[in-house]
C-alpha cells in the first residue's frame, strides 16, 4: 500500500536559546535552505534558530532561483528576533552566479517577476535566466556576483557591467571554505575588486546549520546527481566547513579583509524589506461598477433567500443572514464569498454538476447563494464552525466540480484574471519513510534488492525508527555501522521536501500582480501555473485561497441523468 501524503511528518524544531548579538558583527548573506531541493541540509527554522544563538546580527536566505523557504525563515525569524533578508541565487545562463537580497518592497515585487520570467519561460521545476533579465528587473536589488574557481572573460565582463549597472549596490563575494590556498584567492579577489571598484563581501556559502550535517549533505549530494558515495568525487563538497560558524570564527577567516565583514552590515542595514510588508487583496471586479462588494454580496443573498424560501423567509433566517453578512463584512471576507459565487455561477452556466461542502454548510449565506445544499431552517448548526473573529481563520469553502469537467472551471479563472493574477497553490512533496530509505540505501551503496526489503519492512515508519528484530529479518546487523548510518540519515531526511507540485484544487487570485507576491512558474500538467507557496505558507501571510475539487461520483450522477433525461426523450417521442 503506497504511503499517504504526510505533511505535517515534521514538527518545527524548538525555539533557540537567546542570546545578546555577538561582539563580532556579522550577517550571513548566503545561506541555502532545504528549499533549495537536494541541495541545502537543513531546514529553514533550524538554520534560523541557530544563528540566532550563535548572535549573528541577520541572515539572507539564498534558496536557487527560488523564494519558496522565504516564509518558513520568515515565521522561524519573527519567533526568534532575528533579523532575515529576502534574497535568492541567481543561477544565470551567461554569468556566473548572482546573490540577490531586496531593498524594500518595489525590489521584493520586481525580483518575483524576474522568477517568474525565468520559470515560465522553462519547463516544471527549471528557470532560464540572463545577464539582461537580471539587469532588467535591478532597481532596488543589491547583488553580489559569486566568482567561478577560474576567473574568464565571461566571468569578467559580467563583472565590469554589473559594476556599471549597479554602482555601490555591487560586491563580489569572498568565502573561505579551507579548502586550499584561501588567503592566496582572498587576495586575488581583492586585487580584482579593487581594479572594478568592487567591494568584497564574506559569506559561509551555508548548506547546513550544523557541522553533524555534512554527511547527510553527501547523501543529497548524492541523491541529485544518482550516484553512491563512492562514485560522488569532485561532486561533493571538499570538507565540511559548510554550517553556520561562530561569529568569531568568521571574523578570523577574514583577519587581513575586515572590510569584507563590514561590508555583510552594510548590505544588512540596507536591506529594510519584510514580508510582514505584504498585502494580500482580493479582485474587486466582482461587483458590478458603481456597486461596493458588500452591498452586492447581500443583494445576492436576499435574492437567493427569496428563491429558496418561496412563501417567506423565516425569521429565524432572516436573522442568521443579517448576522452572518455583518461578521462577513467585518471581516472582510465578502470578496471571498463572491468568488466562490461566481465559480459556481459560471459551472451551472455550462451545465457542470457541483457542490460545496464540509463547514461551509454551516452558513445561510453560501446556502442562499446556492453554494450549498443545508437550509439553515431545518438544521441547527453554528456559523462560526465556519468563520468566527475569534479564531482569525479564514472561511475554507470546498467545492467539489464534476472531475471530468473540473478543468473547465479552472482555465476560467485563468482567463477572467490573467496569468499573472491566479494560480494554484503549490504542494511539498516530502520525504516519507519508505522513499527516505530508499534514497538514503541507493546513495551509501546497498544492493537494490536489499533497499527495496527495508522500504517494505517500514510500513507504517513514520518517525525514523526501525527495530532491530526487524532489521535481523532482513538479515541484517542491527550494530554494523552502515545500518546505523543508514537509519540515522532517513530519520534526518524525513520530512525534507523532495520537489513541488500542486495543490489538489487550491486556486489564489489577487486584485494586483500576483507575480509581484510570488514567484509563479509552470506546472507540469499543460495549462496549469503554480505559485512557489503552500497552502501553510499562504495562511501564514493571510492569503486567501479558494478551492476548486474534483469529484469522480459528481461525474457518474452527471452522466446518469444525461442517460435518464435521453430515455425520457425518446420514450415521450411521438409515434407515427
Amino acid at each position: 500500500m503506497p504511503e499517504q501524503p504526510d505533511p505535517k511528518l515534521r514538527t518545527a524544531s524548538p525555539p533557540p536559546n537567546l542570546t545578546e548579538p555577538s561582539s563580532h558583527a556579522y550577517a550571513e548573506l548566503d545561506l541555502v535552505t532545504n528549499f533549495s531541493f537536494l541541495r541545502g541540509a537543513s531546514h529553514a527554522d533550524e538554520l534560523v534558530n541557530r544563528a540566532a544563538e550563535l548572535g549573528y546580527r541577520a541572515i539572507a536566505v539564498t534558496d536557487h532561483n527560488s523564494l519558496a523557504g522565504v516564509v518558513r525563515a520568515h515565521e522561524a525569524a519573527k519567533t526568534a528576533n532575528l533579523k532575515l533578508l529576502i534574497g535568492t541565487r541567481l543561477i544565470l545562463a551567461d554569468a556566473p552566479d548572482l546573490l540577490v537580497w531586496v531593498t524594500d518592497r518595489p525590489a521584493y515585487a520586481r525580483l518575483c517577476r524576474l522568477l517568474t520570467l525565468g520559470k515560465r519561460r522553462a519547463a516544471k521545476g527549471e528557470c532560464t535566466l540572463h545577464l539582461a533579465d537580471v539587469l532588467d528587473h535591478a532597481d532596488g536589488l543589491l547583488a553580489a556576483m559569486v566568482p567561478p574557481d577560474i576567473l574568464n572573460d565571461q566571468a569578467v565582463s559580467a563583472l565590469r557591467q554589473l559594476r556599471g549597472e549597479l554602482g555601490d549596490r555591487f560586491s563580489l563575494t569572498a568565502t573561505c571554505s579551507l579548502g586550499g590556498d584561501d588567503q592566496g584567492r582572498l587576495r586575488t579577489l581583492a586585487d580584482l575588486g579593487r581594479t572594478f571598484n568592487t567591494p568584497l563581501v564574506a559569506t559561509n556559502a551555508v548548506h547546513y546549520h550544523d557541522p553533524s550535517r555534512r554527511r547527510l549533505q553527501d547523501v543529497l549530494t548524492c541523491i541529485r546527481h544518482g550516484c553512491t558515495l563512492p562514485e560522488a568525487g569532485f561532486r561533493l563538497f571538499a570538507n565540511g566547513e559548510r554550517y553556520l560558524k561562530p561569529t568569531a570564527s568568521v571574523h578570523r577567516l577574514f583577519i587581513h579583509h575586515p572590510q569584507a565583514i563590514q561590508r555583510t552590515m552594510e548590505i544588512a542595514d540596507r536591506c529594510t524589506f519584510s514580508l510582514d510588508e505584504l498585502r494580500y487583496e482580493y479582485p474587486d471586479e466582482l461587483a458590478p461598477a458603481g456597486q461596493s462588494v458588500i452591498d452586492y454580496l447581500a443583494e445576492l443573498t436576499w435574492a437567493g433567500a427569496a428563491g429558496r424560501y418561496p412563501n417567506g423567509i423565516p425569521t429565524d433566517v432572516r436573522d442568521r443572514i443579517l448576522y452572518e453578512l455583518k461578521l462577513i463584512s467585518s471581516l472582510h471576507y465578502e470578496a471571498y464569498f463572491l468568488t466562490v459565487y461566481d465559480l459556481v455561477r459560471f459551472a451551472r452556466s455550462r451545465d457542470i454538476l457541483c457542490q460545496g461542502r464540509g463547514s461551509a454548510a454551516n452558513s445561510a449565506v453560501c446556502y442562499c447563494l446556492g453554494v450549498t445544499s443545508v437550509d439553515p431552517a431545518k438544521s441547527d448548526m453554528l456559523f462560526e464552525r465556519f468563520v468566527s473573529a475569534a479564531r482569525d481563520e479564514p472561511p475554507d469553502i470546498d467545492v467539489d466540480f464534476e472531475h471530468e469537467r473540473r478543468e473547465e472551471v479552472i482555465q476560467y479563472v485563468y482567463e477572467k484574471y490573467g496569468r499573472e493574477r491566479a494560480g494554484m497553490t503549490a504542494e511539498v512533496i516530502t520525504y516519507r519513510g519508505r522513499s527516505a530509505v530508499r534514497d538514503v540505501g541507493k546513495a551509501l551503496g546497498l544492493g537494490l534488492d536489499l533497499v527495496d526489503q527495508m522500504a517494505k519492512k517500514l510500513e507504517g515508519w513514520s518517525r525514523g525508527t526501525i527495530a532491530p528484530e526487524q532489521l535481523k529479518e532482513l538479515g541484517l546487523n542491527p550494530d554494523d555501522r552502515t545500518v546505523r548510518l543508514v537509519i540515522e540519515l532517513t530519520s534526518q531526511l524525513l520530512g525534507f521536501p523532495r520537489h513541488l507540485s500542486q495543490h489538489v484544487g487550491g486556486l489564489v487570485m489577487t486584485r494586483g500582480l500576483l507575480c509581484e507576491l510570488v514567484p509563479i512558474e509552470n506546472a507540469s500538467m499543460e495549462d496549469r501555473t503554480v505559485i512557489e507557496w503552500d497552502k501553510d505558507d499562504i495562511d501564514a501571510l493571510g492569503i486567501l485561497k479558494v478551492d476548486v475539487l474534483a469529484l469522480g461520483m459528481l461525474t457518474c450522477i452527471s452522466k446518469c441523468l444525461k442517460l435518464i433525461n435521453e430515455k425520457v426523450a425518446w420514450a415521450s417521442r411521438p409515434c407515427f
